[in-house]
């Protein structure tokens, strides 16, 4: 009788003791939820993830003012470099007829008697020309090539056999170009077909 008694108190004993540990395992599952914490405990979560949005908010908000400061830099970096390239177009275009003189005054006969006057004039166009070069003005090519109104202005046409017709095959006047952009177009004579030998005319500049 006392060894039966034992052995069913042994049962009571292990029942009991699986029994509370499955309500502690069910009250760790309730509390997994905000709705299953305590009401102080459930806000405490609910601010939690209302700061995590907030704080995810602010740096998508940050990125966003990043793009967009970053947008406004580069706008105001090209806006001056095309202020300063207009600056510089501007003198240019005013010290282009002293550049003109200097090429007129060398390209007539020089006296015997004036070597030095003429190699003086040369070095002087020399260091205009390549303060000018550094800047970004090219000449234009316009002998022995197509004519093209974006860069060239006909003011004669010359029959000819010896170039194709439309050839360049005088140039009047020096063109320039400035940072890819026509500043002055060549004053050019264009070749013409023989056959109008007794038609000249004046074309423009597209």
């Amino acid at each position: 009788m006392a060894s039966h008694r034992q052995h069913k108190d042994k049962d009571i004993d292990e029942g009991g003791f699986a029994a509370a540990a499955g309500a502690a395992e069910d009250a760790a599952a309730d509390q997994a939820t905000p709705e299953a914490l305590p009401a102080g405990e459930a806000s405490a979560v609910e601010q939690i993830q209302k700061l995590v949005e907030e704080k995810q908010d602010l740096q998508n908000t940050l990125l966003r003012r990043q793009a967009d400061f970053e947008n406004y830099r580069k706008r105001v970096e090209r806006e001056r470099a095309q202020e300063r390239h207009r600056g510089a177009e501007l003198l240019i275009e005013q010290v282009l007829p002293v550049l003109d003189a200097f090429d007129l005054a060398l390209s007539g006969q020089s006296g015997a008697a004036s070597p030095e006057y003429r190699k003086g004039f040369e070095i002087i166009r020399a260091q205009l020309w390549n303060a000018l070069a550094k800047q970004g003005l090219q000449p234009i090519e316009a002998v022995g090539k197509p004519f093209d109104p974006n860069l060239h202005h006909a003011i004669e046409n010359v029959p000819t056999a010896a170039q194709p017709e439309g050839t360049v095959v005088g140039e009047m006047q020096t063109g320039y170009m400035f940072h890819g952009r026509v500043l002055r177009p060549a004053m050019v004579r264009v070749a013409s077909a023989p056959a109008n030998c007794g038609a000249t005319g004046v074309s423009g500049r597209l």
